[in-house]
């Protein structure tokens, strides 16, 4: 069977010969190439036999289009570095707009390559921070200042995060256009209690996931919306439009794949470690974890996955392990 037969199984909530797998994590130095960005991430999903793409860009080029200033740390362990944010004061947020459409430009053309190299059988999907994430970044990743603000001064930040939301979606469907098969959401940060209660995220947030979320092309057919953090409003996973739910069942208040299946009524993907046994191994260690995770769900609409991005310095062996756990 191909990657792309097991993945619509699972999101139809059934299953294949086995759970699709799949595994991303940042590759700093050659995430400011477009070529150099595509080259390895086709190299690494066939290395690593994955059935899906989450695709990696490089996660300032969403500020960097709307003027934040980023340079390369030089070191395959650090990411890019802040030089001036786009949103240094209050009164900044009624200034954003595009200013480096290449930033994101970048992101298209490179995924672009990565669908054609690998093909319909291994689908890809863009990663598309969410508007208020992208807010986050802005003003140098403060999450308390962005929420502060933003309670208090709907009017001048709400009209900014519309912006950011209607660049969102011309991305996504550019990104779609040039051969990703959905968007990968990601509320970094933000879907947790202890961020925002669900009932302020639910007044002053969910209506920006909406209009990028609701404005996908019909040819979007795998999209995942990814809740990082901990104790989060899982909640939510209910009325964002995707056909999966990505998360760490590892921090702490999370629910289990099965519950949060439960909660969302779609296909989980997630299931691994990817800050403790992605990490540090060893395989059999990871490999046991893989079949816990079939075993929650008996292996129906699951996305074997780490709960989020795997740091740069994870072993290959470690990689490995995941595919295997699940082919054996």
């Amino acid at each position: 069977m191909t990657g792309r037969d097991r993945v619509e199984a699972a999101l139809e909530l059934k299953v294949a010969d086995r759970p699709p797998v799949g595994a991303w994590g940042h590759t700093y130095r050659e995430e400011w190439s477009p070529q150099e960005l595509a080259a390895i991430t086709v190299e690494r999903a066939r290395r690593f036999g994955w059935d899906f793409v989450k695709f990696q860009p490089r996660a300032s080029s969403f500020a960097e289009a709307f003027g934040s200033l980023y340079h390369p740390s030089g070191h395959r362990l650090r990411g890019p570095i802040l030089s001036k944010p786009a949103v240094p004061d209050l009164d900044s947020w009624h200034s954003v707009e595009v200013v480096n459409r290449r930033a994101l430009d970048d992101q298209v053309e490179s995924i672009g390559i990565v669908a054609r190299e690998l093909g319909p059988d291994i689908p890809v999907i863009q990663t598309v921070f969410s508007p208020i994430t992208v807010g986050g970044y802005l003003v140098g990743k403060s999450q308390s200042r962005v929420v502060r603000e933003l309670r208090k001064h709907p009017e001048t930040v709400g009209p900014a995060l519309e912006k950011i939301a209607e660049a969102l979606v011309d991305f996504s469907r550019r990104s779609i256009a040039a051969g990703a098969a959905g968007i990968f959401y990601a509320i970094s940060g933000y879907a947790g209690r202890n961020v925002m209660p669900e009932a302020a995220y639910r007044d002053l947030v969910l209506r920006y996931d909406e209009a990028v979320l609701g404005a996908l092309p019909s040819e979007a057919w795998f999209n995942a919306v990814h809740l990082c953090g901990s104790n989060l409003n899982f909640a939510l996973a209910r009325d964002l439009q995707a056909q999966a739910v990505s998360w760490s069942i590892h921090n702490q208040g999370n629910p289990s794949l099965a519950q949060g299946g439960d909660i969302a009524g779609r296909a989980v993907m997630g299931g691994l470690s990817q800050r403790a046994t992605l990490l540090y191994g060893p395989p059999a260690r990871i490999k046991a974890e893989a079949r816990r995770a079939v075993e929650d769900t008996g292996g129906r609409g699951l996305l074997l996955a780490p709960g989020c991005s795997v740091p740069p310095r994870v072993r290959d062996a470690n990689l490995e392990a995941i595919t295997s756990a699940v082919a054996a």
